[in-house]
């Protein structure tokens, strides 16, 4: 029987993944719906029985998409809520580490092979300056990272997805003018995720005069769909663009010559059409600043649960 077992999730709104790791090394993954469980501990309790008996696990740590503040941790684009204590002592952990789930990729950005990653653009990173983490899924994840100047890394989390989303051209002005009159507030994760998605493409059919169609976010990016519907290719190309505009922003603010890093569900999925998109472009239109942010290197992390690797590979 393996010593030292640690319970690891990757916990968003739309699911819940499991698995256990052992010396830094992470096992086979369990993916859970959320919907399927009205709670965190019951989706905790389902994966637990899927183990043999004779499974001793000392230690959890878990991802989640929501601010990790005090006692009870609530999920931004989920009903979940629960409190760390209670669900130490129900579980049995005997440890128990929360941490928001940009915080854990953050973690694992150290960790990752150059197979993990894919550079879009130019720049080279600089091995001892601050690196960003930024990501569209469920919802837009942000935080950063930052050398103690010891050979290890300080992990900014934070809730940079919920500021206010800036347009770059006329189009999206009017756009996000749409929005406004919508929502209380267009953060740029109402633009930069699934439902972000779906907003940008019905918005633009209804800028257009034309009936939008009932897609799902999967549909919008889907190249055959696109090829038949330039408003979902437009969508797209739009997200992508103002993904550089936010993604620039983080590294301005953040002094990121260490890089920008890119997670999450949405943009991997894109594949070669991201390269070629404005992206870049956009991430480094930033007049004065252009060169400064030229030189700063943007990444896709291309490995599956950047997450839970973060997670695996916390001190015992």
């Amino acid at each position: 029987m393996a010593e030292h077992l640690r319970l690891i999730g990757d916990i968003g709104g739309t699911n819940a993944r499991f698995a256990l790791a052992c010396n830094g090394q992470c096992g086979p993954l369990t993916n859970l719906s959320t919907e399927d469980h009205p709670s965190f501990e019951s989706a905790i309790t389902a994966y637990l029985g899927t183990l043999d008996e004779d499974v001793r696990i000392t230690d959890a740590a878990f991802a989640v998409a929501g601010p990790v503040r005090g006692d009870r941790v609530i999920l931004t684009n989920h009903n979940w809520s629960f409190s760390q204590a209670a669900l130490k002592a129900k579980c049995g952990f005997g440890s128990l580490r929360i941490f928001n789930d940009f915080a854990a990729i953050a973690l694992a950005i150290p960790h990752l092979d150059k197979a993990d990653i894919e550079q879009v653009g130019d720049g080279s990173p600089d091995p001892e300056r601050p690196k960003g983490v930024i990501g569209p899924g469920t919802g837009l994840g942000v935080t950063g990272l930052v050398p103690d100047g010891h050979g290890h890394w300080i992990i900014t989390p934070g809730e940079g997805g919920h500021v206010t989303m800036a347009p770059a051209n006329s189009r999206e002005s009017r756009l996000l003018d749409i929005l406004r009159q919508r929502l209380d507030h267009v953060s740029a994760e109402r633009v930069l995720s699934g439902d972000g998605l779906a907003h940008l493409y019905e918005t633009l059919c209804e800028m257009d005069g034309r009936r939008a169609a009932q897609y799902k976010p999967s549909q919008i990016t889907d190249e055959a769909i696109a090829a038949q519907d330039p408003h979902c290719a437009e969508a797209v190309e739009m997200f992508c663009q103002m993904l550089g505009t936010v993604a620039g922003n983080l590294a301005l603010t953040l002094g990121a010559h260490g890089g920008i890093y890119i997670a999450g569900g949405i943009v991997p999925r894109l594949g070669s059409r991201f390269a070629q998109s404005g992206f870049r472009a956009r991430f480094e239109a930033k007049g004065r600043f252009r060169d400064y942010l030229r030189a700063i290197p943007t990444y896709v992390i291309a490995h599956g649960n950047p997450a839970l690797l973060g997670l695996a590979k916390l001190p015992t």
